[in-house]
């Protein structure tokens, strides 16, 4: 007698859950960048006293992770 493993979840619902699992990690570590970003940039303005420089780096770095995810989350990893 032979040990069957017995898989009942269909093909799409596997790539499905793979695509959500996929979008929901790269939210996540957007988040988490961007939360770094912004601490970083609080500390430079008080801690610092480089309120502009601050200020330029947090818009400009919240652009450039908005850019960066938009050009790299278009790629299909199924």
């Amino acid at each position: 007698m032979a040990v069957v493993e017995l898989d009942t979840t269909p093909t799409e619902e596997v790539r499905a859950h793979r695509r959500t699992f996929l979008g929901f990690e790269r939210l996540v570590l957007f988040a988490a960048l961007h939360i770094a970003l912004t601490l970083a940039c609080l500390a430079l303005a008080f801690v610092g006293h480089a309120a502009l420089f601050a200020f330029l780096l947090g818009v400009g770095g919240t652009l450039a992770l908005i850019a960066g995810f938009v050009v790299f989350g278009t790629q299909t990893e199924v």
